[in-house]
């Protein structure tokens, strides 16, 4: 007997901890007679296909998502004509809502395992190998009928108790096969809140596992120094104590190398809790808060309590540390949230300031309150998954395709965190930073630029070119300021054209290097580097504006003029790219003093 879980994954990178929960609970005795395989969307069914036959499983079961249920429904027209005697089973949020009408659609499905599935699990793998056992002699009484948990073509069995998180076995004793990819961790499950648009309202009971588990977990990833632990706890700090716990605990172990990331609501943090969180090592913590909406009646609609005013009050406290990386979320879509209504939220979250800024799209996933109220709302989505929202009676299909290029353009120039200082400065030319992504948009998509390829130079010629045509007064300040940016990412080969023929300064450059290997005043050299290998790993730019300080940049936005300032205006930045942010990978940077062009007095 061979049952195989399947897992089709968004991205390799991903892993999915349900097929390997699964697995683990069933228990030793009958791990032998599992087997797992990982895929993703962007294999071929016929790929995924080949491999299932080769493994000859006598059952398979899917693990099902709004992700991947598309690519599944493709691969189970199919797999009984390669494997005609393998039982298929489903199981995963996608599956679970109408799963009758499902099993009615594909006659060649054996079932669906419904809700939490590792005890359903473990009992169907047992009666399997006491059926196959039976062939042999043994015999069995045991139905399928008898297995709570499941849905039949003949009807459902009984609802299955929610399972003790105690009882679940950590996943991750061997790490072999998540080398390079992300690891998920789960501490607790369920949800307080009632969200209507998230099927997690639908388990208010939250259940977290014993803070001594927990820990001797967590210092497993610790010990092994695995690079990334995501948690999957819905609201991670909704049990105060167990946060704390967890945090401080993480806190005073850190290993320097370990990231750990939560999703939380920030409005609900108290002062002991944003205080550890300011002690952590800078890149130590990524947290995720989603706001989705700043808008009271929509946040009323969706029975989403938050309170906005508190919510600020937190993030600002937690970026004060400047240590821990948050992630922003709204959602476009949501009922009484127009175009209009969405630029004040996009506003006012942007305000926070926030790492990233997800822009997402409502999905009306089925069985969700909001799924339920979806005609009186007139929400219209797509009738396959991922079920995204087209239009709602507060915002056209027009505009949803306007913010959809708007969220390109969030993308690609707020999120990559490559324009920081650039962006900075040119929100200033513009009454709000909706409007300034809006116009973008409208530019990229007049000259054509949506499709900018791997060439990130291209990214900072069309931001000049935007610049030139939207704040053409100040065009030299936005070409250092895009110089700036650019450099401190990476030291380019092939120096653009925007940054401009700094080659009356190649004398003085080479002669802060060779002071720089006998004196070491702006660059350490642990490594015992000559002059040239200083420079290779550094860059010496000179500047006429002050466009390392961002915000005094922003706040003096009308004293920047076009117009080239005196020659002993200009200032050497150093950029080391050996030591970089631990939140926005920049390399370190230093004032170097005066740049002096050759010919001219002064000194590095």
């Amino acid at each position: 007997m061979k049952f195989l879980l399947a897992a089709v994954n968004a991205k390799y990178i991903h892993s999915n901890p349900a097929i390997y929960s699964l697995r683990a609970y069933a228990g030793e005795a009958l791990a032998q007679y599992t087997e797992l395989a990982e895929y993703t969307i962007n294999q071929s069914a016929r790929e995924i296909l080949a491999d299932i036959y080769g493994r000859k499983p006598d059952a398979v079961g899917f693990s099902c998502y709004i992700w991947n249920w598309r690519l599944i429904e493709e691969l189970l027209e199919e797999l009984p004509k390669l494997l005609p005697g393998a039982e298929i089973w489903l199981g995963g949020p996608e599956v679970s809502y109408d799963a009758s009408v499902i099993l009615s659609g594909h006659p060649q499905i054996t079932g669906i395992m419904l809700g939490e599935g590792e005890e359903t699990f473990k009992e169907l793998l047992t009666y399997y190998v006491r059926r196959e056992e039976g062939q042999n002699g043994l015999g069995t009484e045991q139905t399928l009928k008898d297995i709570a948990g499941l849905c039949l073509p003949e009807g459902c069995t009984p609802c299955r108790p929610p399972v003790d998180m105690d009882r679940l076995p950590f996943l991750y004793q061997d790490l072999s096969s998540f080398e390079n990819r992300i690891i998920y961790y789960e501490s607790g499950r369920g949800c307080p809140f009632h969200c209507s648009y998230c099927l997690s309202s639908l388990d208010k009971r939250v259940r977290v596992r014993g803070i001594g588990t927990v820990k001797r977990e967590l210092q497993f990833f610790l010990d092994h120094r695995v690079k990334q632990v995501k948690f999957v706890d819905r609201t991670f700090n909704c049990d105060h104590e167990h946060a704390m716990a967890v945090w401080t605990y993480l806190q005073e172990n850190d290993n320097g190398v370990t990231n750990f990331h939560f999703e939380i609501s920030a409005d609900i943090l108290r002062e002991e809790e944003i205080a550890v969180l300011n002690r952590f090592r800078p890149g130590f913590v990524q947290l995720e808060i989603g706001v989705q909406s700043a808008n009271p009646r929509t946040l009323e609609a969706v029975r989403r309590g938050t309170d906005m005013e508190r919510l600020e009050r937190a993030v600002a406290a937690i970026r004060r540390g400047g240590n821990v990386h948050l992630h922003l979320d709204l959602i476009a879509g949501l009922p009484y949230e127009g175009y209009e209504s969405f630029g004040l939220s996009f506003d006012r979250v942007y305000g926070m300031k926030p790492d990233q800024l997800q822009l997402g799209f409502l999905k009306l996933l089925k069985g969700s309150p909001l799924w339920e109220k979806a005609a009186e709302y007139g929400i219209c989505c797509q009738e396959r998954p991922p079920y995204e929202v087209l239009y709602t009676r507060w915002l056209s299909y027009e505009e949803m395709l306007r913010l959809k290029r708007i969220e390109e353009m969030v993308e690609l120039y707020y999120n990559s965190g490559q324009f920081a200082h650039t962006l900075a400065f040119l929100e200033s030319a513009f009454p709000g930073p909706f409007a300034l992504y809006e116009s973008l948009a409208d530019f990229c998509g007049r000259k054509g630029y949506f499709s900018f390829g791997p060439a990130r130079v291209r990214r900072y010629q069309a931001l000049l070119q935007f610049a030139r045509e939207y704040d053409g007064e100040r065009l030299e300040v936005y070409r250092e300021l895009l110089t700036f940016d650019l450099y401190l990412r990476e030291k380019v080969k092939s120096r653009p054209d925007f940054a401009g023929d700094t080659s009356v300064y190649k004398e003085a450059v080479r002669q802060f290097y060779q002071k720089e290997e006998k004196e070491g005043r702006y660059l350490s050299n642990e490594e015992g580097y000559d002059w040239k290998q200083l420079a290779g790993v550094t860059h010496l730019e000179p500047f006429a504006w002050p466009v390392w300080d961002r915000e005094r940049m922003a706040a003096g936005y009308g004293d920047f003029r076009e117009g080239k300032p005196r020659e002993a205006d200009r200032v050497f930045v150093l950029f080391d790219y050996r030591k970089r942010g631990p939140l926005d990978n920049g390399a370190k940077v230093r004032l170097a003093g005066p740049a002096q062009a050759e010919g001219k007095r002064g000194s590095t």
